[in-house]
């Protein structure tokens, strides 16, 4: 039997934090005016550095990178409902799973202080500090099909964000979107199904999706 595994995006697919970071982005699009219209929206699944770089000049850098670390220092991150049970699932099972995330080293340890036991259900993290290219590159869940041993077309994706969704089917996996952070209707045709949730949602079912 081929080895499977399973690949998550964070925020927006594990936590509920999107709303919270699209009010920060917001407050920081008031503060250095990008002139791009919804930027909060645009900038969704991006890394730090690929934003910083894209939208600010380098002589800000720093000013913003301190207010991101303040902002996620002081937030709490809600677990969406039924994502312990999945996790829990496909640890009994033995199916190897891993985060890949836009989120720096600093974010993921003030998660870890808030959810100690979190880290355990997962073999590999991927972080922004890990990667040189951002999501829609397939980068980051190329890197963590071969740190878990898995082949990527034999993993699944879960993704909310349409850059992360392109990462995802560009690795060649099977890509299950989440309807948390997009409509239902503007996700069609980007994954290979949807969920409105975790809740309910097994390892049969996640196994039944086919590409």
């Amino acid at each position: 039997m081929k080895k499977v595994g399973v690949l998550f995006d964070l925020d927006g697919v594990l936590i509920d934090s999107e709303g919270l970071y699209t009010e920060f982005w917001e407050d920081i699009e008031q503060i250095y005016p990008t002139g791009v219209e919804n930027f909060a929206l645009v900038i969704k699944g991006n890394a730090l550095f690929k934003i910083l770089d894209t939208y600010f000049p380098k002589n800000i850098h720093q000013n913003i990178i301190d207010k991101v670390h303040e902002f996620e220092h002081n937030i709490k991150y809600p677990i969406y409902d039924g994502v312990m049970d999945f996790l829990k699932s496909l640890k009994e099972l033995g199916i190897p799973a891993a985060i890949v995330t836009s989120s720096d080293d600093v974010k993921m340890n003030a998660l870890y202080v808030e959810y100690p036991f979190f880290r355990q259900y997962f073999d590999v993290v991927i972080t922004g500090s890990d990667v040189s290219e951002s999501k829609p590159h397939p980068q980051g869940y190329l890197m963590a099909a071969e740190r878990i041993g898995c082949d990527p077309k034999d993993c699944y994706v879960f993704e909310d964000s349409l850059q992360g969704l392109d990462a995802g089917m560009a690795a060649g996996a099977t890509v299950i979107g989440l309807t948390t952070s997009n409509s239902r209707e503007k996700l069609i045709n980007k994954a290979h199904a949807l969920i409105d949730s975790f809740a309910g949602f097994s390892i049969d079912k996640m196994l039944a999706v086919t590409k």
